[in-house]
């Protein structure tokens, strides 16, 4: 009698052997995926504390807080204790962002999609952690906290995204409003992604540097910027006001209008917020709470932009996956 070689089955991952004991509730999912979208937020809202309290440069070089301490210290008072507070937050974050992974890698059947979409939040939670570090090095360089900025909305960006993607299926994006309707939706993102990135050229050249009056500021007339995106802020308005009477002419369905309500009141408070501050000298409070306005604002906008096509539960999902597969994800 011939004895049967023993065989060593699939070595699963980690999160492929969570999967095979726990399937998350689809409210679950769809909290874990909200959790990075407000901690995305939070993240930006308390960069922006940083910058206005002056507290760049609390923790004067990266990783570490000081050349001699991983943590904060009494002699950096209580500026070195918001930087640090700050990096701490990362952690907050990243703990968001890895619930958003794990709920999303557990689904029944299993979105390959939605799990690839949840994991670049990770990356470019930890690409801008170390852009942070380099604008730490760099003195407060305003392009390179310009770029970490830009870069906290980004990982904004594809965190909505993964959250409105827990809401549907995995079939094809079908749309939900005619052709003019959608690319009037494209240009709503599009200035609006402008209407931000314009924005860090009014801050990099403004009073707020961060630290000192000795950080270095962008070549150029901080009124000058602020006036150019005003007009951009004026263009977004005008076409977010053409989108909600498009949308009413065309009997778009009713959660698309209401996300196009909820974009203009989100400008109409964000465009009074913004004058308010630059007519009273920028004062910190509300430079802070037009940063808070700016991410609310970008949220509006893709939650517009994305309710425009629907996609239903895919008619061949991922019922089951190969020892292969297992191993792999």
């Amino acid at each position: 009698m011939h004895k049967h070689r023993p065989t060593i089955g699939p070595v699963l991952t980690p999160l492929a052997s969570l999967a095979r004991r726990w399937t998350p509730s689809p409210r679950t999912l769809r909290r874990a995926a909200l959790s990075a979208v407000v901690m995305s937020v939070a993240i930006i809202v308390t960069g922006g504390a940083v910058r206005l309290t002056g507290s760049g440069l609390g923790c004067d070089t990266w990783p570490k807080c000081t050349d001699d301490s991983l943590f904060v210290t009494p002699e950096q008072g209580y500026r070195g204790a918001i930087e640090f507070g700050n990096r701490m937050l990362t952690y907050v974050l990243s703990a968001a962002v890895g619930w958003a992974i794990v709920a999303a890698r557990c689904t029944k059947p299993w979105r390959r999609g939605l799990t690839r979409i949840a994991w670049a939040q990770f990356w470019i939670v930890m690409s801008n952690a170390v852009l942070g570090g380099i604008t730490v090095w760099m003195g407060l360089n305003p392009w390179t906290v310009a770029g970490h900025f830009l870069a906290a909305n980004a990982l904004l960006t594809v965190a909505v995204i993964t959250w409105h993607r827990t809401g549907e299926g995995d079939a094809p994006p079908r749309p939900r409003a005619p052709r003019p309707v959608r690319g009037l939706s494209w240009a709503i993102t599009l200035v609006s992604a402008l209407l931000i990135v314009l924005g860090t050229t009014v801050t990099g050249s403004g009073k707020h540097a961060g630290d000192s009056s000795d950080v270095p500021r962008m070549p150029w007339d901080w009124t000058n910027a602020a006036h150019v995106h005003a007009v951009a802020a004026w263009v977004v308005c005008a076409l977010a006001v053409a989108m909600w009477l498009v949308l009413r002419v065309v009997d778009a369905p009713p959660d698309t209008r209401a996300r196009a309500r909820d974009l203009l009141i989100v400008l109409l408070l964000q465009g009074g917020v913004g004058y308010v501050q630059y007519f009273m000298g920028v004062p910190e409070i509300l430079v802070g709470l037009h940063m808070l306005g700016s991410s609310l604002m970008w949220i509006a906008v893709l939650r517009l932009a994305l309710s425009l096509r629907e996609r239903t539960a895919a008619t061949a999902g991922i019922p089951a996956q190969t020892d292969a597969e297992l191993t792999r994800a």
